[in-house]
């Protein structure tokens, strides 16, 4: 229930682990639908849709660890600099509403991950593409993939899936090889941020690999109006519920943002 709509932003609980527990603004949804009280929380990344509530978490349960890469580790104990970013991205006066209310984690409740490891039950891989930090969990016991953005946004009961590119660091080839990284894992489920459970893996993969190839090239041509009378067209092909969420999970000028920045980038390297 982000911002009066459902199937937006998903927080997947199992065993008393939270993984993604999503923004403060929804946080007394995410309370009111535990089936347990929390032990840990095993963040993909630090993005606000994502991570947001860590710290308020934190606050209301004193003892829960909170497992998150190394990169984004500092950015929640002190996360000055990631509101910062954010308010760039979506406008100072709308922060409140968007996100709530971002209480720094302490450090002492922070468990910094590199990606090889195994912890609360879980296989970590780095996943780097849409953040640097992006790290996915395998569940070995039932199979599950808990993805965050690795898998791309495909709102349920439709099947059309978009790969959200914000800035400030999209990597189209880290993206790539880690998608291949989770099918090597063959989990029999991905468990998406947004928005829920997915069975048809391959599929899954192959359509967020086609469509993040496609738009990035698009992007490439260097034409905002075109890229986006392009993502416009195809939302537009779906429902209009859908497509609602699916802008407000990934809004389509921070798509051409992200990847706009990628191909100025790898031209700056190169020069």
């Amino acid at each position: 229930m982000h911002l009066g709509r459902d199937r937006v932003i998903a927080a997947h609980e199992t065993r008393g682990l939270i993984i993604d527990p999503g923004p403060t603004s929804c946080l007394e949804v995410l309370l009111g639908g535990l089936e347990d009280e929390p032990r840990a929380l095993l963040l993909t990344h630090i993005h606000l849709d994502h991570a947001g509530a860590s710290g308020a978490l934190v606050e209301r349960f004193p003892g829960l660890r909170v497992y998150v890469h190394e990169v984004g580790a500092p950015h929640l104990t002190d996360p000055e600099k990631l509101l910062r970013s954010a308010a760039r991205l979506y406008g100072e006066e709308n922060m409140d509403r968007l996100w709530g209310r971002v209480v720094p984690v302490p450090q002492a409740s922070l468990i910094a991950l590199e990606g090889g490891e195994t912890v609360e039950g879980m296989r970590v891989a780095h996943t780097p593409g849409h953040a640097s930090h992006h790290v996915c969990y395998l569940d070995e016991d039932t199979g599950d993939c808990y993805v965050g953005d690795v898998a791309g946004v495909r709102i349920p009961p439709g099947d059309l899936t978009i790969p959200p590119t914000p800035p400030p660091d999209i990597d189209v080839e880290a993206w790539d090889r880690s998608i291949e990284l989770v099918r090597a894992w063959r989990p029999d489920c991905l468990r998406l941020t947004h928005f829920g459970a997915v069975a048809d893996v391959d599929a899954q993969l192959d359509a967020i690999g086609d469509r993040l190839r496609r738009w990035s090239g698009l992007a490439r041509e260097g034409d905002r109006a075109a890229f986006l009378r392009a993502i416009d067209a195809e939302l537009g092909a779906s429902d209009p519920d859908t497509a609602a969420r699916i802008r407000q999970a990934a809004p389509p000028e921070q798509l051409w943002m992200g990847l706009e920045r990628y191909w100025r980038k790898r031209s700056d390297r190169a020069a």
